[in-house]
């Protein structure tokens, strides 16, 4: 309990207080401190607000071979495909008649996209759609393809470092990645002026509390705009494939120390959540959540992102998913609003 009252009052506590304070995620007064807290953080900077995202998977080609993702190289049962330049910007007009106003292009590392075909497609949408603010999840690449980006108009750029924890990293991830590249990558955008998002996998095979606490002490470190976190969930065709799923509830804790420790971060509800549990989005947004990602891509494309098992809205047209959310938010006490959601300063 003592440690709760600190990270209230302080929004920080050192490494091992917060793998302590982890040891002690069970603890229904500490939960209930910290939620409170956190819905009272969200709606002093946000106040009933959620603001959607509109999710285009444009491509589920991947150079890198993750030992947790679906898409990785090495899953030979993977039906691939690409989006061109004409569907990608289709998916924008149909989400901007449906009020999105945050596009995300997110796909594997795929080195069909160059960065002359990326900048390309950011400059044609931020020409049709200036309101709109353009979020790239794309991975690693050099400063000077994500300084090109930013000159081309992309205004946020989400990669999740997964693990801040060097031995933990290497148990999810091929030689040929590096926490260090990771962590460059982040930086990099970081100096280039975009928002950036960060976040981890809660419950990935292997992960201690000290393990979660070096993540929090990472993003204390580099005070990213959006943290993104959701339960591990394992793929079939992975070497993790019988591992025990991530918990719905410490990722609900999670969410909530990480509104108090950032109290103006934009914090997704997130898929997996929805995923592992029905009601996994609305709890996300009683723990501190004010952020849900809709999906704009071709519903007949959507089954073959499959970064894990049993992803859901996989079937719902972009119409019926913003729907069936707006339902949800309003469910417990929020709005899903149309404007294009920036981090307050």
């Amino acid at each position: 309990m003592i440690l709760t009252e600190k990270l209230i009052r302080d929004h920080t506590l050192a490494r091992e207080e917060y793998a302590r304070l982890l040891e002690a995620s069970g603890d229904p007064e500490v939960r209930s401190m910290l939620s409170r807290e956190a819905v009272r953080l969200r709606k002093l900077y946000y106040g009933d607000k959620v603001f959607t995202r509109g999710l285009i998977e444009f491509t589920n080609y991947c150079k890198n071979n993750c030992y947790y993702c679906g898409i990785r190289c090495q899953n030979p049962h993977a039906k691939r495909y690409r989006l061109n330049r004409e569907e990608i910007l289709d998916c924008c007009e149909n989400g901007y008649g449906l009020g999105f106003r945050t596009f995300v292009l997110q796909g594997g590392e795929d080195p069909f996209f160059t960065d002359e075909r990326m900048t390309e497609i950011i400059r044609e949408i931020k020409t049709r759609y200036p309101d709109c603010a353009l979020t790239l999840s794309i991975g690693e690449r050099s400063f000077e393809s994500y300084r090109r980006f930013r000159v081309a108009g992309a205004d946020r750029y989400l990669l999740r470092h997964e693990t801040a924890d060097e031995a933990h990293y290497r148990k999810l991830h091929p030689e040929n990645l590096t926490l260090a590249n990771r962590k460059r990558c982040l930086r990099d955008l970081k100096a280039l002026g975009y928002q950036v998002g960060a976040g981890f996998m809660v419950g990935s095979p292997g992960q201690t509390s000290a393990e979660l606490a070096e993540d929090l002490c990472f993003l204390e470190e580099l005070q990213p705009e959006m943290v993104g976190i959701g339960p591990f969930i394992p793929h079939h065709e992975t070497p993790f494939a019988e591992a025990e799923a991530g918990s719905v509830d410490l990722t609900l804790f999670l969410l909530s120390v990480i509104r108090i420790l950032l109290p103006k971060v934009l914090l997704p509800a997130t898929t997996a959540l929805g995923t592992l549990d029905p009601q996994g989005r609305e709890k996300g947004l009683l723990a501190g959540a004010n952020v849900v990602m809709p999906n704009l891509s071709p519903v007949k494309n959507r089954k073959q992102y499959d970064l894990y098992d049993n992803k859901i809205c996989t079937g719902e047209e972009a119409a019926e998913c913003r729907e069936c959310l707006a339902r949800r938010v309003e469910s417990v006490g929020y709005r899903l609003v149309t404007e294009r959601g920036d981090a307050v300063s």
